[in-house]
């Protein structure tokens, strides 16, 4: 049977906008309380002004260390408790390495890795004294199947899974839950580059898919019963291959 998420408390970072915030919006929907995470503070107050009362601002720099390092107290003022921690927030940079940048390899990499890990860091002591809770990762089908196209963006993706899988065995025996939701390509901002005529021909083709319908894989997984663990899952569009 699923669990409820009524009354629990969730904290997602790269909340406003595309999955962060499809996944603020279910949840809010199921009945939990969310703490939306983003440096945009305009935008945030917004969004939550829009989703109600279950719905908190916290305003955080993710590439400042200090912010991050201090954002368990935050959360804790604001909603009361943390019942889950969805690390979600990231950048993509794709085309050949030959051709790249490096200073922006770094900030890329510093928040789909550096940022991820430290506010796991921030908070999982609390979830281990309190012996239960979820933390949750979005990694992509590229943190197992390196892309040719994006080998920087994978490599950062495979971070991602070593650090989910190697906590999830140390955590597991205190309660906490660690997994992973590895999407295919999503209609997010990462893709405000692409012409609309291709957007729409990729949705249509089955070769694109909405951050929605990550949302409904996350709250999936955080209502299975405590004795289950969902480690990975991978959702693809339906025409999607590697």
């Amino acid at each position: 049977m699923a669990e409820s998420m009524q009354d629990k408390v969730v904290a997602i970072t790269g909340a406003a906008s595309g999955i962060g915030l499809e996944c603020a919006r279910t949840l809010v929907a199921a009945g939990a309380k969310v703490v939306l995470i983003d440096r945009a503070e305009d935008r945030l107050k917004q969004l939550c002004a829009e989703m109600g009362p279950n719905a908190l601002p916290l305003v955080v720099d993710l590439l400042d260390g200090k912010q991050v390092s201090a954002i368990l107290p935050k959360i804790l003022d604001l909603a009361g408790r943390l019942d889950v921690f969805y690390a979600n927030a990231g950048a993509y940079i794709g085309g050949p390495v030959a051709e790249g940048d490096p200073d922006a390899w770094d900030r890329m990499l510093n928040l789909n890795i550096n940022a991820a890990f430290r506010s796991v860091h921030a908070v999982l002591p609390h979830l281990i004294a309190q012996k239960s809770g979820d933390i949750l990762f979005t990694s992509s089908v590229a943190g197992v199947v390196p892309v040719i196209w994006e080998p920087v963006y994978t490599a950062s993706k495979f971070a991602v899974q070593g650090f989910v899988h190697a906590t999830r065995r140390q955590v597991a025996p205190h309660g906490v839950r660690v997994g992973a939701v590895l999407p295919g390509p999503v209609v997010t901002a990462l893709l405000d580059d692409w012409p609309k005529a291709k957007m729409d021909e990729a949705l249509a083709n089955g070769s694109l898919m909405q951050a929605k319908e990550v949302a409904e894989a996350v709250l999936f997984m955080l209502t299975r019963p405590r004795t289950v663990t969902i480690r990975d899952l991978v959702i693809l569009p339906a025409t999607f291959d590697l």
